[in-house]
């Protein structure tokens, strides 16, 4: 079966519960913080959950950080390849989440920031590997090894990029470089609607797909019309053998579900309102689980449910890490066929 790769950084969450966001230079009290495997380990986790063979490939730091990423790993069977980065621990990201479940960041950088492309490789995507990319590794230093590896991938793996807030705003040189190398994207509504200005998600769906075809078109040679990346690697590039139309692209509405848009046809799949509590990593959950049942043989739209409901238990449960495994999605959809 094909494996889930993740990429991007797996940091240590410390969340505290505020009353309420702190104005400039004011202060809130709250109850002790928390600590979580959180970043990457959120999809990791979500995706071994739901039954895949799951890798990450992402930097690890030496200390009680990185530790505690390992532990989280290994414990749901999650394999990570790089070598540990000596001498620096992995960072933190601290996350206030008020009464209403809304989540405020504060991301720091430390070694998970330190990837090489020999790093990355250590975890050898093969044909039918799905490698996820998340649109915070485009920051430096992890952008310019990220991506040269991303274009040296064998053709038949299937780059997943969740974008993520900062995307729309990257210099316009990088977000065309990334685009080109996508096959799947998968979003919340407002990171479509930043990148193409289309409010309304059904419709931004397709914007999307369409941004996805230009940016794979452009690639092409201008007077063979065949793909080059010479000016990259000086070898054509796998991924840009995509046919026009033929990319996948997923965009989440919170409790509304989520739209899939393949082979040119949108598909809107109902989601399954709960109560929140906590919709910290809801959405790194919501990928998680899409990627693994596309790994396991299902279509986009089977896989889109079952990550519909994955979605719905975990915001109704405190920690990012809280995807729920597989017999628990089983029972919850059967609850409500």
């Amino acid at each position: 079966m094909p494996r889930v790769i993740h990429t991007a950084q797996a940091l240590v969450d410390l969340v505290v519960e505020v009353p309420s966001i702190p104005p400039r230079g004011g202060n809130v009290m709250a109850p002790p913080p928390t600590s979580y495997a959180g970043g990457a380990v959120n999809i990791l986790l979500a995706a071994a959950r739901s039954g895949a063979e799951a890798v990450h490939a992402g930097a690890i730091g030496t200390g009680p950080n990185g530790d505690l990423i390992r532990a989280a790993l290994e414990a749901e069977g999650v394999a990570y390849t790089a070598p540990p980065v000596p001498d620096m621990d992995t960072a933190v990201c601290v996350v206030m989440v008020e009464p209403t479940a809304e989540r405020t960041f504060v991301t720091t950088m430390a070694a998970e920031r330190r990837v090489t492309v020999s790093s990355l490789a250590t975890s050898r995507p093969e044909p039918g590997d799905l490698v996820c990319v998340s649109g915070y590794s485009l920051f430096e230093p992890t952008r310019e090894p990220l991506l040269a590896w991303l274009e040296s991938l064998p053709g038949g793996v299937v780059v997943v990029l969740d974008p993520g807030a900062p995307f729309a705003a990257m210099p316009e040189g990088i977000r065309e470089r990334m685009l080109a190398l996508t096959d799947v994207w998968s979003s919340n509504a407002h990171e479509a609607f930043e990148l193409t200005g289309v409010e309304d998600p059904e419709e931004s769906i397709a914007a999307v797909a369409d941004e996805l075809s230009r940016t794979h078109s452009a690639r092409e040679c201008p007077t063979t019309g065949n793909p080059s990346h010479t000016h990259l690697t000086g070898q054509r590039h796998p991924h840009v053998e995509r046919e026009a139309g033929s990319a996948v692209v997923i965009v989440r509405d919170g409790a509304r579900g989520c739209w899939v848009h393949e082979d040119g046809t949108t598909t809107y799949v109902p989601g399954f309102p709960q109560t929140p509590v906590d919709t910290n990593g809801a959405g790194d959950a919501h990928t998680g689980a899409l990627v693994a049942r596309r790994a396991a043989g299902s279509g986009w739209v089977e896989a889109a449910r079952w990550a519909n409901a994955v979605g719905a238990m975990k915001v109704t449960r405190r920690g990012p890490a809280t995807a729920p495994y597989a017999a628990e999605v089983e029972a919850f959809l059967e609850s409500r066929a």
